[in-house]
């Protein structure tokens, strides 16, 4: 799953970054409200976490341009700010919850677990991904074999593998899985994703991810 922070607050984002990116979340940063609203605008996100004082545009007008221009991405609002007024102004604006700082980083990473499990049982859409005789459930982060259960994965491989699966079918760039698996600013060798994807075969079999040269992989669905 994938996150925006948006947060003037480098040292705070960067931090929330790192502690999110380990729990096996794809995130994003951003610093100004302007960009934030840009960025969360091509509904590429499972969350925004918002902070209320922001340079460009605050938080509260970010997240009531959202709602107005109907995406529905659940916002995780921040702010330094305390009392009951602001909470209701941010609430009012379509915020999902509200964090006053400062906060334990362990409550922020229990309010967007909440936030995206609460998306996930309203969605449409069944978070659970039939591959052959794999049961991937994106929203618990688990992959059950029909007849030999649970398979362990790392948060890392889960989440190359949700790449996969989300787009079936499809050829995914090693691009596209750096982007949204590994931390926004990842400046390492790009090749990493050789060795998760050649984990995940090891432990679903080499058949069930093909890979396309010069292209990049498809996770093939049996039929």
């Amino acid at each position: 799953m994938r996150l925006l922070i948006v947060e003037d607050e480098k040292r705070l984002a960067l931090s929330l970054a790192k502690g999110l990116t380990a729990e096996g979340y794809a995130v994003d940063v951003v610093h100004d409200g302007s960009e934030g609203l840009h960025r969360a605008s091509e509904g590429a996100y499972d969350l925004v976490v918002l902070d209320i004082m922001l340079p460009g545009m605050n938080g509260y007008r970010v997240c009531a341009a959202l709602r107005a221009a109907g995406h529905d991405v659940p916002i995780l609002m921040l702010t330094a700010k305390d009392g009951e007024y602001d909470e209701a102004e941010g609430l009012d604006t379509g915020a999902d919850d509200y964090l006053t700082k400062p906060f334990s980083y362990v409550v922020l990473v229990a309010r967007v677990k909440a936030l995206l499990r609460r998306r996930g049982s309203a969605g449409s859409a069944s978070p659970v991904h039939t591959v052959g005789p794999y049961a991937v459930d994106t929203a618990a982060r688990r992959v059950t074999h029909a007849d030999d259960g649970e398979v362990a994965l790392t948060a890392k491989e889960f989440s190359v593998l949700e790449q996969l699966v989300v787009r079936a079918g499809e050829v995914v760039s090693k691009g596209d899985i750096l982007e949204h698996v590994w931390d926004f600013a990842y400046e390492g060798d790009p090749n990493i994703v050789e060795v998760y994807v050649s984990a995940l075969r090891r432990k679903l079999g080499a058949s069930l991810i093909r890979t396309v040269r010069g292209a990049g992989y498809r996770l093939e669905v049996p039929r």
